[in-house]
This record gives C-alpha cells, structure tokens and sequence, in this order.
C-alpha cells in the first residue's frame, strides 16, 4: 500500500486526467494504451512466472483495447493467448479498434464468448467492464463474470474489477473477484473500500508516465492516509504527566464494562498524561485490577460525574454505555461540555436519537456503517452502496469529523475526505471499535487538532493490526495490537 499514491479520485476525473494526458504529454491515445497494456502484462509475468496461458475476457472500450494489447504481448512473448469478446470486435471504434487489430496481426486466437463457452484455462485477464459502467451489470457481462469467478483460475483486472463502481466501490449487480487490479494514471477511490475490497485482491498502479503538470488538472476527490514522521509532541526533560491532557472515558453500563476498560486504557497507551474511566460500580474492581494506572471512578447518578468533567480535557463518550435512563443522564451531561471530544457506540446511537440536532466542531464521530444509518436516518445499505456520500452527509449534519468505520474507513471533515487503506479481516473482533475510540482521545489529550487526531488514530489503529495479525493469524483481539500501537508511535 505504500507504493500508491496518496491522491485518489472519481472516475470522471480519471477520464479528464486520461484526455488531459493525451494533450499535454504529447502522446497519442493507442501510445498510451500500449503503456498500459505493457505494464499489466510486465505484472502479469512477474506474478505468475510460471503460466504459459492467457484468456482475456474483453468488452467494449478502451478496456477491452487493454484486454486486446495484453493478448498481443503475451502471444508475441510465447504465450498461448485467447480473447473471448462479448463486444463485436468490428463495432470497435478508435484506439480499441486499433487494439483489436493489434492482437489479430500477433495471430491471438479471438472468440466470441457464449453461455456454452467450455471452461477457461490459464491465467485470466478481465477486460469486460472499465469505470464507465452505469447501472448494474447485463445478462451476457454478468454470466461471463460468473464463468470467471467459478473458474478459480489467477485473475488480473485491468483498470477495475469489472462489476465495480469506481466512485463508491459497490458491487454493482455482479462483479469479478480478482487476484491482482492494475490502476492506472489516477487512483480511483471506489478501489479501496466497501464491497471493492473483497474484490480488487492486490491493488497495484502505473502512472504510465504521466506527469505531476497533468495530475493538478484535477484536485483529489479524497486523499488516502500515509504516515511516515513523527507526529506526537516531543517530550522535554522536565516533563510531567499534567502536560498531556486528562481524558475522561464515560462509558460502561452494567455487564459492559470491558469496552470502556479498553478505551482508556487505549488512551493511556497513545500517550494521555491522566485517563480516568467514569463507570457503574460493578466495573470498578475488574478495571483496577487490569490496569491500575487507571483512575476509576463509580458514578451512580449523574451529579457525581460533575467533579470528573469538570477536570477533564478531552473526553471519550459511548463505548458500552447502553440506552438506559443511567446512560441517557450522563450522556446529557457530557455533551454540554465545550470540550474536545469523541463519541462512540451508544454515544451515537444516543446522539442519533436525540430530539434536536446537534452539531460541534470539536468532536469526533466514531460510527460503523450500521450507527451512521441511524445518525442519518437511513438503511445500512444505502450508507455502504456509498460511503463517501454517507460520511461527508453525517459531519455535514452533525460538525466535528466523522469517521465511517469499515473495511476502507473513510474520515471527513472541513479539510476534506480522507480514506485509511490499511487494516485486515481479522480486525471483525469486539472492542476494536472502543480500542479506536480511545487512541483518537488519547491523541487528543496530547494536543493535536480534532481532524489530525481522528486522522492519525485511524491510521495507527489500523497499521498496528496490520502488524500484529501476521504475528497472530487469522483473528485479532482487540488489545493484541497495544504493543505494536506503542512501537509504531
């Protein structure tokens, strides 16, 4: 993920990029397109060493063009290529007509595809569909998908797994499961989250030698997180803990005190000066014995929380903390408070059911997509089919920074969108969620600002997993990645 760039885009500012290339390198379309059907097959070959097969599977368009220059490389490379087309090769019309004729001259063997097809061989190459897809896909695209899919054969997408919106990254009737995606000239966002991410396999990408000239012609619809200094406060030698903010952690209705346990403790691990957790009684044993370091206090009424409020910094609201009338008092209290804070689980759900909206600049929402559905009074599907669209709704609506948690977590706020690449399947565990909450409170506490705080927790959280799943395998529990979170800081 490190080799990609950092800018991603819509895929109407990618065909603008691509035309803008054309003008301004100088360069022809079929120039281009033979760039890129080089370097899909160079990465072809470096993946697979050891395939002597080729079936391309183009549509119509410059992706089948794609589709077309790779069957033609790879027969002239010694490979045995075969294209079957779902387009009519001779409706083809400018550089993929030239690339069809490309692949004819190099003696590729080109089919039409039929639902009697026999079965594939070799290695794969979907050409189908590119980011010019509008609805879901047809009859004919869908069964050649399928075929594809059924096949278990190594698959290389060129451009996009066809099936796949390039702009929100749903699932779009029917879609190819690749091994490998190929991007080029600009990344587009759709690639890294939601349904896109069970489907793109590893992502790579060619700038096909595009310049940065060409690149300003568009400004990034979302900029894709990466990380390389240092971004917490240095620490003077007569340093104390009252310099690093006090986090207050109000979480924690009875039988859910594990959650609010792991959040400040989480805050405490990313560098808060003081963490007090304000909890049910019941909680209060299990939380010192498991990290004394802890301020616990037993709130029974809200009154009694007024006292920790008052001396907080940066508070961190909703990890276990139910719907109950205990819940709903402290969470009226807490929200009050002009402070910089970040709510969580049945903090939103509370802030979702509120009689009137409120909206804070100073606060940092932490939702999944199930959460931002109720926030924004609308399905979990609707919010997944896009998630861009569903977190900037949410901080536009409620202020602050939002970040929708998820395979591809996005975070918006008033600089722009933003989308986390890292993280893993094996990060599906409880208290994950309340982990998150914590680092970003944590990061809070130290000073920095609501969006760099939310920025970099996200990321930390989830690179920190990264590391740690390949020392745990499959699943993670959420405070096995404490140690990797306090080497990577």
């Amino acid at each position: 993920m490190s080799l990609l760039p950092t800018s991603l885009y819509q895929c109407s500012q990618v065909k603008s990029l691509d035309k803008a290339a054309i003008e301004m390198l100088p360069i022809t379309g079929f120039e281009l397109m033979i760039r890129a059907g080089q370097r899909a097959f160079d990465l072809l070959k470096g993946s697979w060493p050891h395939n002597d097969q080729v079936t391309v599977f183009c549509g119509a368009g410059n992706n089948a063009g794609d589709g077309y220059i790779i069957a033609g490389l790879a027969q002239q490379a010694g490979l045995q290529a075969k294209v079957y087309y779902l387009a009519d090769p001779q409706e083809l019309k400018g550089e993929a007509k030239l690339a069809f004729e490309y692949a004819a001259q190099h003696d590729v063997v080109i089919e039409e595809y039929l639902p009697a097809t026999d079965s594939i061989d070799g290695l794969v190459v979907d050409a189908l569909l590119g980011i010019g897809l509008v609805g879901n896909v047809r009859e004919n695209y869908a069964h050649a998908i399928d075929k594809i899919n059924s096949s278990k054969l190594p698959v290389l997408s060129i451009d996009i797994p066809s099936g796949i919106c390039g702009d929100t990254g749903r699932v779009l009737g029917n879609a190819v499961r690749a091994s490998r995606t190929i991007s080029y000239i600009g990344l587009k966002q759709g690639l890294l989250t939601g349904d896109a991410c069970d489907c793109v396999g590893e992502l790579s990408f060619a700038g096909l030698g595009v310049r940065d000239s060409v690149l300003e012609t568009q400004k990034a619809s979302c900029s894709r997180l990466q990380y390389s200094i240092p971004l917490l406060p240095k620490r003077h030698a007569n340093a104390h803990k009252g310099m690093f903010g006090r986090v207050l952690v109000v979480a924690g209705d009875k039988s859910y005190g594990g959650a609010g346990i792991m959040a400040a403790e989480s805050a405490l691990f990313c560098g808060a000066g003081i963490v007090e957790l304000a909890t049910q009684a019941e909680h209060v044993a299990a939380a010192l014995a498991r990290r004394p370091e802890l301020i616990v206090q037993a709130i029974d009424e809200a009154e009694q929380l007024k006292l920790p409020l008052g001396n907080a910094s940066v508070l961190v609201i909703g990890p276990g903390l139910g719907r109950s009338p205990w819940s709903k008092e402290l969470f009226k209290l807490c929200i009050k408070r002009e402070l910089p804070m970040v709510l969580d689980a049945d903090g939103l759900n509370l802030l979702a059911e509120h009689k009137h909206a409120l909206f804070n600049d100073s606060w940092v929402l932490t939702p999944h997509p199930g959460e931002a559905a109720r926030l924004l009074k609308t399905s979990t599907k609707k919010v997944q089919n896009n998630r861009f669209a569903a977190a900037q709704a949410i901080q536009n609506k409620y202020g602050g920074v939002t970040v929708l948690k998820g395979a591809g977590t996005i975070i918006a706020s008033d600089e722009g969108l933003y989308l986390c690449s890292e993280g893993n399947p094996a990060m599906s565990t409880p208290g994950m969620g309340d982990v998150l909450s914590g680092i970003i409170g944590g990061f809070l506490a130290n000073g920095l600002s609501v969006s760099e705080s939310a920025k970099l927790g996200v990321w930390a959280h989830a690179t920190a997993a990264d590391q740690a799943v390949q020392q745990s395998g499959k699943n993670l529990l959420a405070t096995e990645i404490y140690s990797n979170l306090r080497e990577l800081l």
